[in-house]
């Protein structure tokens, strides 16, 4: 008999659901791999996160543009404007009541 699996992806949207801390750890993870480049894994992360937060739906109609489009964009392979970035960040921000704060740090 095999054992019965569950889709990580929702283990992941429940926990986001459930754990406040647990969502602003991964705005704050998509942070820091977009500013270290690592953009695709970051949009993956923020395409959770809209999910299980404001969706996108209610996400589209903020930021002005077609769900579909903002679906593609926080896709592997999407390409977000800055401008739609900015208020994709800006509105997990507000869901989240965090503020963004931004060190830059010397490399030894």
């Amino acid at each position: 008999m095999m054992a019965t699996t569950r889709d990580f992806r929702d283990t992941i949207q429940e926990r986001i659901q459930r754990d406040e801390d647990f969502a602003v750890a991964l705005l704050d993870e998509a942070i820091s791999l977009f500013l270290s480049g690592e953009s695709e894994t970051a949009r993956l992360i923020l395409r959770d996160l809209v999910n299980s937060t404001v969706g996108f739906e209610a996400l589209a109609v903020e930021v002005k543009t077609p769900s579909k489009s903002l679906h593609r964009m926080l896709s592997a392979r999407g390409n977000p404007t800055m401008d739609n970035l900015t208020k994709i960040f800006t509105i997990l921000q507000q869901k989240l009541s965090v503020d963004l704060e931004v060190h830059a740090v010397k490399q030894a």
